[in-house]
């Protein structure tokens, strides 16, 4: 499955680095594969729950989040580009049970669809996993409130991929 998929992210784009001592078509699976994020794809605390994978061009990951104190969260990712094992180009936004994308419960004017593109490449059977993103067609004031929540998002990341480094330890590094 490969595709050609040039996009921009505005001048907010994200970029977070991590290596992880697991080989890169593991940590591919632990990235499209159910059984893997119901594991990690969440913060602390959250339990995940995959409703549904289509690892296709056009196709959707979509799944469920439950916090500590029970409120369930919907999102998805809807997938642009895949190259395996190497890139995956999505985007991700907040749904509804249905599949259909919603406003963050959290604020009001957080960016409707978020573009992320992964890139993972291997050394010495470790892979450093890129992941370059922003928002997507957002309006000013989501563009300001995306900026304006850059070190939580940046702190969220390391503690959903410290569950993703966990995970592979835990699985695939017995």
């Amino acid at each position: 499955m490969a595709g050609n998929t040039t996009m921009n992210v505005n001048e907010n784009e994200l970029v977070i680095k991590r290596i992880f001592d697991a080989p890169r078509e593991l940590v591919f699976k632990a990235w499209t594969e159910p059984e893997h994020l119901n594991h990690w794809w969440a913060p602390q605390g959250f339990t995940m729950n995959s409703s549904k994978l289509d690892l296709v061009p056009d196709g959707v990951f979509h799944y469920s989040q439950r916090t500590p104190d029970g409120q369930v969260m919907w999102g998805k990712f809807v997938y642009r580009e895949i190259v395996v094992p190497e890139k995956l180009v999505f985007i991700n936004s907040f749904s509804d049970e249905e599949g259909n994308t919603t406003r963050a419960p959290f604020s009001p004017t957080w960016p409707l669809e978020i573009l992320n593109i992964l890139t993972l490449s291997e050394h010495h059977g470790k892979t450093t996993l890129l992941i370059q993103g922003g928002p997507l067609s957002a309006s000013e004031e989501e563009s300001k409130t995306f900026e304006a929540a850059r070190e939580g998002v940046q702190q969220g990341f390391a503690e959903t991929f410290d569950r993703l480094a966990h995970h592979l330890a835990k699985n695939w590094l017995c």
